[in-house]
């Protein structure tokens, strides 16, 4: 009985050596990388300087042509996530004032994004291969209940979100693949498809009274003297349900509703979401408004 005791006690150390070893290599890998995506740039970026950071969901990523910025003389980039929520969009502006990035203006796209102060799973999981290495990762995730699995047992991470930070991702990294999120400045365009959903309801859709996360991206911007500007982006007109605007205006009276500036089916790929040249529209709305001095 001992030996067997014994026995199992050597392999239950192999296991946590080859975890902890897996763990260090896949951390490795994720610390090389800055061509795969938004996040990765960032963490393992040093000090940048920008006139316009913009941050926020597909909604900000899709809507804001960060060349136009550029064409103005605005350096500027778009770090927009598709799927993101403003957990995510918080944590990114986090990390960025961490590595002591010197930002003149934060544009956060806040609109339906503020129903909700969860994580976005799939890309919040996109940091987790940084937490041991950054101290606001970490505190970041702190109060998630899934926090200490994640923190403490070594390769866990990697294996609960395998499809999103797995082998997979390590050996586009290690081949050098890139992606096209880092592409003209972060925006990504879109065209218009005649299967895309032109039929939306957000009836039943309620901005919080307080999101934790829109409230720390407005704080942070105020300690580091960065210009906050926060924007409700377009959608198309055949939603059902577009008093949500009105709601978002009355418990964030500071954001500007800029949901009617560009309202034709025409310019939109799918109701949430702008074609090319609606962004291009809207774009050009919000350079005329904010910076046309």
């Amino acid at each position: 009985m001992k030996k067997f005791l014994l026995y199992i006690i050597k392999i239950f150390l192999v296991i946590i050596l080859i975890a902890v070893l897996l763990d260090g290599f896949y951390t490795y890998v994720f610390m090389q990388s800055r061509n795969r995506g938004k996040i990765e740039n960032v963490v393992n970026s040093k000090a940048e300087k920008y006139d316009v950071v913009i941050l926020g969901s597909s909604r900000a990523n899709n809507h804001f042509v960060a060349q136009m910025f550029e064409d103005k003389g605005l350096k500027t980039f778009n770090y927009g996530m598709s799927g993101g929520h403003l957990f995510e969009a918080s944590l990114m502006l986090k990390l960025m004032i961490e590595r002591k990035y010197e930002i003149k203006n934060v544009i956060l796209e806040a609109d339906l994004n503020l129903s909700n102060d969860q994580e976005s799973e799939g890309v919040a999981a996109k940091f987790l291969p940084f937490i041991h290495c950054s101290k606001v990762i970490k505190e970041h995730f702190s109060t998630e209940k899934y926090f200490n699995e994640l923190y403490y047992i070594p390769f866990y991470r990697y294996v609960k979100f395998d499809s999103k930070i797995g082998f997979r991702e390590i050996y586009k990294i290690t081949a050098n693949e890139k992606t096209n999120a880092l592409d003209n400045l972060g925006y990504y365009p879109l065209q218009k498809h005649k299967n895309g959903n032109m039929k939306n309801n957000i009836v039943n859709l309620n901005p919080l009274a307080y999101n934790k996360y829109y409230e720390e991206i407005k704080d942070i911007c105020k300690k580091n003297n960065i210009n906050f500007i926060a924007v409700m982006t377009p959608m198309c007109e055949n939603v059902v349900g577009m008093n949500y605007f009105d709601k978002v205006k009355k418990a964030y009276p500071e954001i500007h509703n800029y949901e009617n500036t560009v309202v034709e089916n025409k310019y939109f790929s799918s109701c949430g979401h702008m074609t090319d040249e609606g962004a291009k529209l809207f774009t050009a709305k919000i350079l005329k408004d904010f910076f046309n001095k």
